[in-house]
């Protein structure tokens, strides 16, 4: 007789259940697990379990740090921090997401192309912008093919629409307070669009305002093995009044990759 073992039922109420029921209904025994396979199984779809659950991706954000936190000079230089080995990792996990986002500031100073080149990939993530005042110059290699990308915005009346928008990109307003985006917005406008899991490498400022508003679940951070002293930190949030104050997080992996520490560690509250 056949026989089918399920470690965790879809998240999704328009479906949930309904395959088992189909199964049983043609006699094929079904016994629904959870406890450890159930958590494992969800460890594998982590990013659809939070987009059908909490109607926003998994945000995930990678940082390439020095030994003492420092993520580029004081004059901006950041390439490279970390050795090859970590930059073929991290563009492994970008290849895993659904989104990679970046901030106009990097866009700016960088010119990145934000995409997956140091792994084989069948697909390009979508590539995402957080640009308030639409500033991204028409040039950028961010909006070069393959792959599509979408602006996030705060000022419908800036002049560059038209030129973005002929470049391929798609331009979504989303204000929110100060003139700036609001990420809260943007997480569910793209979870809407079906992203389960958002990759994101930004700056220290657009970092700390992920951050300071609670949006991040997971960081991933290659440390290097030097010391860089002054220049730009991690995140930019704080200053902090009280130690009870600190973002509370949990390491779930430590792991050398090539000459650079690998840590993940996720928000106490995911």
């Amino acid at each position: 007789m056949a026989h089918v073992i399920v470690a965790a039922q879809d998240a999704n109420p328009l479906v949930a259940g309904q395959g088992i029921a189909r199964l049983r209904a043609a006699g094929i025994a079904v016994d629904v697990i959870d406890g450890e396979w159930g958590e494992a199984s969800r460890e594998l779809n982590i990013g659809f379990f939070s987009r059908i659950t909490r109607g926003r991706p998994w945000v995930r954000m990678k940082i390439a740090a020095s030994l003492d936190g420092r993520t580029a000079l004081s004059n901006g230089i950041s390439q490279w921090i970390t050795g090859e080995a970590a930059r073929v990792d991290g563009h492994a996990w970008r290849k895993r997401a659904g989104a990679l986002l970046t901030g106009v500031g990097t866009v700016l100073e960088d010119n990145p192309r934000l995409d997956v080149r140091f792994v084989a990939t069948a697909r390009q993530p979508l590539r995402v912008i957080v640009d308030s005042r639409l500033q991204s110059p028409p040039g950028a290699r961010i909006l070069d093919a393959p792959g599509s990308v979408l602006i996030y915005a705060a000022d419908e009346s800036a002049s560059t629409s038209a030129a973005l928008g002929s470049r391929g990109a798609e331009i979504a307003f989303k204000p929110g307070a100060g003139g700036k985006v609001d990420l809260s917005a943007m997480l569910t406008d793209l979870a809407a669009r079906g992203i389960n899991e958002l990759h994101v490498e930004a700056g220290h400022k657009l970092n700390g305002s992920f951050v300071r508003e609670g949006l991040v679940d997971e960081f991933l951070i290659y440390m290097a093995p030097k010391l860089l002293g002054a220049g730009r930190e991690m995140a930019a949030f704080g200053p902090l009044q009280a130690l009870s104050e600190a973002v509370p997080l949990r390491f779930t992996s430590i792991e050398l990759i090539g000459e650079d520490l690998r840590i993940i560690a996720r928000s106490t509250l995911s």
